[in-house]
Formats: C-alpha cells, structure tokens, sequence
C-alpha cells in the first residue's frame, strides 16, 4: 500500500512540476500519469479487499497534492477573513476537484471488474472528460485545472487547439500515458515483441505528429493585415482600497491619464479592467452617470475611440422579471451585475453581464443549501454579494463596425463560451480582469497563459487589461507580443489585426467534452446494469 501511495505523489509532484507557470517542463505531461495507471493496477491485481476503495483513496493522495501545489494562490483569496478560518473554506476548491479525479478512476476500477483492460482504458478518458466537462458547467464551476491547459505554456505545440479547444490536449496527454503504462506493464506481463512494437510505434506517432504538425502551423502561420490600434489600462490600484478609500472620479482620472499618455488620433479601443468603475450604475439612467460622462469627455479628442471598462452595475424592476431578482423596498426588484461597457462619442451604449461567476465570491451554489458560508465566501475575489449573469455571449460593436468579444476575468478559461461570442460576429478579444486579489502569485501567471488559449481556438488577438497586472497583447499564434511588469501602474499600445475567419473550434465548440461525456454516461448506464443484473443472478 505504501509502494502504491509513493506512486500516487509521485504522480502529482510531475503534474504540479509540468503545470503553468513552470517553464521548460510541460512535457512531463507525457508520462506523469504513468505512475498513477501503475499504482491501480497493483491494486488491482493485489489481493486486498475493497479495491474499488482503495484506488479511489490513492489516486486521490496524488490529485490533491497536484491541485493543491498548483493552486495554493486560492488561499490567499479567502486569508483575509483570518488565516484559520480560510483553510477549511478552502480545501473545498483544492478537494473537490481531485474528488472527481479520482471517481473517473474508480469508475475505471468498475469496468476492470466487468471488461478486459483495454476497453476500460478506453471508459477511463471518457470518464475523466466526462468530470472536466461536468466541472465547468455545474453550479461549483472550476474549470481551471483541465488537463488540456497544461499545455498553455509550451503554446507552440498546440496550434491545433483551433480545431480541438484544450479538451484534445487533453486526450492527447491521456493516451500518451496510457501507452507508456501499457509499455512498462509489458515489461512484467511477457509482453510479446510484437506488441511492444506496435505500443513503441503509436507512442511516436501519437507524440510527433500533433507536434510537428503544430509547429508547421505556428511557423507558416500569417496574419491578414487588418490594423486597428487599441491602448490598455493597467492602473494598479490595490483591490482592497477600490471600494471606498479611492473616490471613484480620481480612479476614472488614473484610467483616462494612462491611456491619454499613449493615446493617439486613430486609436479605435482603449481596454479598462474589471471593476475599473467600482460605484454601482443604475443601467436605464446611465447616460446622466457622471462617471459615464466623465469617460465620454476623455473620448472627445478621440473620434472614432471607444473605451471597453469593467462597472458594477444594477438593474431594477417593479416586478420579478428574472429568478435572480432580490427584493427591494417599495416592492421592486434588482438585479446585480459585474458588468463590461462599450462607451463611446454617442448615446449609445452596450452591456454585457459576466456570466461565469466564480462560485460563493459571485454566485451561491445551489441555491440556499451552501448560504451559511456566504460571509466567508465573499472575500473569494472581492465580490460583495451575489450576480445575475447573462444565457448568452456578446459582441460590442464599434462605431465603425469593429466587434470585441467582452470577458471578463474568470471568464477567460471558457474555450467555448469565448468562441460563441466570435461566431457571432467578434474580430477580437478583451480581456478586462483584477487579479490582485491573489497577490504576486502563480495564479495571476496561469490566468494570462490560458488566454493563449482562447487566442489559438479563435484565431484573435487577445488584448488584456488587469487592474494590478500583468496586462498583455496576445496575438493570434498565442505569443505574447507585449505585457507589462506585475503590480506597475502603466499603459500600453499596439496595432493589432482583426480577423473575421471563423476556426474549425469556433464553429463547433466543445464536440469533444459532449461526445465524451455522452460516452461517459452509456458507461455508467452499462455499469448500473451489470450491478442490476448481479443482484437479479444472485
């Protein structure tokens, strides 16, 4: 059982050791589930009891541990409420992840009991692509931890992202372990030459051609010339002093004094961050806003400018139009959303409500069931209380036609949702984020290396504007053109190209996750009645 646990971290110290930010080490992708299928099947083929028990306790050790080490900066989200307090509000995002990790496994256990190996294998991807496509779509989302997004340092093996999204990284990093596991079983098994001939050949293949092929693309890959000049605002105003200690006109000042530094007569964009307006804004009274006027005098010298800014924005009704309309005085309703606003030199104005709301910090889990954790919850991220969101994603349109897909920060990690917004019409990516709440830590690293991603899926330019860092122009091979230094008040510039070519991703979205998880539950359709049968038999 030791030898097997060994394994198990042995596991989650490569994953943690190939996870972004790290360099130079992503591919320990490749075979660092390798000792993790070992330690199952010593399990297996071991004479304890209760196996199913037993692996779904030792792969759990090394998933932990992988989590845990990658995501630690979570912590530092929640410590404000008291260093003690936070660590069991915590160890919700760092277990709950590996809990499902290691169900795929157990679930792979099961069909072992049933099947011949190969086949559960097979069932074990499925299961496993089955719970990251459950874990960005149920009410505790956290999608951050897909296996495919390891791949987001070394972006320049990926390029085929554009017709797979990260879930093909995904299958791609689970089969080569699978064939190097099946390679090393051989060794004790009497495996015939032949046979490890062929395992030898499918592990090349399996490895080179996707690589190859990946940097083919990323070498010949051309941009059309289609130039629009945009500006990025990083202000770095610290996270707890936006509400309150800094009045909001003197926030807005710092915002239109960097990107007027650097601003120039045919700049078209000027990107703000998350919250970079932090007073709440009624939205049908929005053009007698002053902060909404203040940012339409910074827009006079600049004709055909717009200005993309994160708000706080409300919405009030005189009767419950929406389910997450909270009652207010006078028998009305409200609604509450962290909000992206296209302002520019007119009347009009365009909305988008964040619809990717980081579970307890945005959003309550399930309804009432979890409210007793609300007033911790509510330091994750800095949120004061619950959003409403929006079903669908948007396209802001410029005056001259211009479309910008609008995320905002948690956002970003959806391949998909981002992809909606560029089918519909979208010639790149904003970006408006606030990531200091996880001060100078991995976190803020991995957040910009997965906006790589979205830049490879959709073939856009990704423009990211962070209040504390780090900001960036990614362009559409995924290479990061320009960024700024963390925690440095600064703005920064660049002609970018539009594109309007729609990917193989884009125009079909997760049809991997889908087709996986469709699988997935035809295996636990199969499993339920073989245990329906046994019972019958017996």
């Amino acid at each position: 059982m030791k030898k097997n646990i060994f394994l198990s971290i042995f596991s989650g110290l490569l994953l943690w050791l190939a996870w972004p930010p790290m360099h130079y080490t992503t591919f320990l992708l490749f075979f660092g589930l390798v000792p993790m299928l070992i330690a199952m099947e010593n399990v297996i083929q071991s004479q304890h009891e209760k196996k199913g028990k037993k692996i779904f306790s030792v792969t759990f050790i090394g998933f932990f541990i992988w989590n845990v080490l990658s995501i630690y900066w979570v912590y530092n989200s929640l410590k404000t409420i008291g260093a003690v307090v936070a660590v069991p509000i915590t160890l919700i995002p760092y277990a709950l992840g590996p809990l499902l990790m290691s169900s795929a496994c157990w679930l792979y256990y099961r069909f072992r009991v049933t099947t011949n190996r190969t086949f559960s294998l097979f069932a074990l991807v499925c299961f496993w692509i089955g719970y990251e496509y459950l874990h960005q779509t149920w009410d505790l989302n956290f999608p951050w931890m897909t296996l495919g997004n390891g791949l987001a340092v070394s972006h320049q093996w990926v390029q085929w992202y554009e017709y797979t999204g990260v879930y093909g990284g995904t299958i791609w990093i689970w089969i080569l372990n699978i064939v190097l596991f099946l390679l090393y079983s051989g060794l004790s098994e009497a495996q015939i030459k032949t046979t490890r001939i062929k395992l030898i050949t499918a592990f090349a293949i399996v490895l080179v051609i996707p690589i190859t092929f990946s940097l083919y693309r990323y070498a010949t890959y051309t941009e059309q010339f289609d130039p629009s000049n945009v500006v990025v605002a990083q202000p770095n105003i610290d996270p707890y002093a936006k509400n309150g200690e800094i009045p909001v006109a003197q926030q807005i000042d710092i915002l239109t004094h960097l990107s007027d530094s650097i601003g120039q007569p045919n700049t078209e964009f000027f990107i703000w961050p998350e919250t970079a307006i932090p007073d709440m804004i009624d939205e049908e009274h929005i053009r007698g806003n002053n902060y909404f006027l203040q940012v339409q005098r910074f827009l006079n010298k600049f004709k055909n400018g717009n200005v993309v800014t994160g708000a706080e924005t409300y919405t009030i009704y005189n009767n419950r139009a929406t389910s997450t309309a909270s009652p207010i005085e006078g028998g009305r309703f409200v609604d509450n959303f962290s909000t992206a606003i296209n302002i520019e030199n007119s009347a009009k104005v365009q909305f988008y409500h964040k619809s990717k709301l980081v579970p307890g910090a945005e959003s309550l889990p399930f309804g009432n069931a979890l409210s007793f954790l609300k007033p911790a919850f509510e330091h994750l991220g800095g949120a004061t209380g619950s959003y409403a969101g929006q079903t669908t994603p948007s396209v802001f349109y410029s005056q001259s036609g211009i479309g910008v897909t609008p995320v905002i920060c948690y956002e970003s990690i959806w391949g998909e949702w981002v992809a909606q917004s560029v089918k519909q019409g979208s010639q790149f990516i904003a970006i408006i984020t606030n990531d200091g709440w996880w001060e100078n830590t991995s976190g803020k690293d991995q957040h910009l290396d997965y906006a790589k991603l979205r830049a490879i899926e959709t073939r856009r330019w990704v423009c990211r504007s962070a209040n504390t860092g780090i900001s960036a122009f990614i362009n559409q091979r995924g290479d990061i053109v320009k960024q700024t230094k963390w925690w440095f008040k600064t703005a920064i510039k660049q002609d970018i190209n539009l594109n309007s070519d729609l990917t193989f991703y884009v125009k079909y979205g997760d049809y991997l996750p889908k087709a996986g998880s469709f699988l997935a539950i035809i295996g636990l359709l199969f499993l339920g009645t073989r245990v329906r049968f046994k019972k019958k038999v017996a």
